[in-house]
């Protein structure tokens, strides 16, 4: 279900992200103690500290202040601070929540990669974006490979060829894990160097 702003209907059309009430109990919970100061990273061999790092090498993304606060084999969760990124309605700026999720997106696959010791070059190909709901909290951005992907089927194929497409699904929830914004994009990834 989606939120139509001219009329303030749902609107029946979704990128297959969870809605609210199918939010993983204590999504919001677990978000907040990982947001903070003192919160471990979650790592493994690209970690936690490498995706910011790639993050903070980008200046429009540095300046944004896009942070990963944790990912694992199927999700990836991003923050960035709504005082980097509000409009001039002191909301998020539309460009700012495609940022999160795009980024979102691309790290997920970058982290999934280097956990099976693949390097590629990560790339959107396309992407279709709603914007359901103004949101006036920090933007908490996380993705996933999009129902209905082949992971597996991805590997061979890159492996193979030395590239390879997959969907992925990605969102910005408010604090009390509402979807204000959703992302339906396809990725391509190309072996490192070509």
């Amino acid at each position: 279900m989606t939120y139509h702003p001219a009329n303030g209907e749902a609107a029946d059309r979704s990128f297959g992200i969870p809605k609210a009430s199918h939010t993983p109990s204590g999504l919001t919970t677990n978000m907040n103690a990982a947001l903070t100061p003192n919160a471990p990273l979650r790592s493994t061999t690209f970690g936690l500290e490498a995706l910011n790092a790639s993050f903070r090498d980008m200046p429009p993304v540095a300046a944004m202040q896009i942070r990963a606060v944790s990912c694992d084999d199927e999700r990836i969760y991003l923050h960035a601070p709504l005082a980097a990124n509000v409009n001039d309605k002191q909301s998020a700026f539309g460009g700012s929540l495609a940022s999160v999720m795009t980024l979102a997106g691309w790290g997920l696959l970058c982290w999934r990669l280097a956990r099976e010791s693949i390097q590629a070059e990560i790339y959107v190909a396309d992407s279709q974006l709603r914007y359901l709901a103004p949101l006036q909290d920090d933007l908490l951005g996380e993705a996933g490979v999009a129902d209905g992907e082949d992971w597996s089927g991805f590997v061979r194929c890159f492996q193979d060829r030395g590239r390879a497409r997959i969907a992925v699904s990605a969102c910005v929830r408010d604090n009390r894990g509402r979807v204000v914004a959703e992302m339906s994009a396809r990725f391509a990834a190309l072996r490192a160097g070509s």
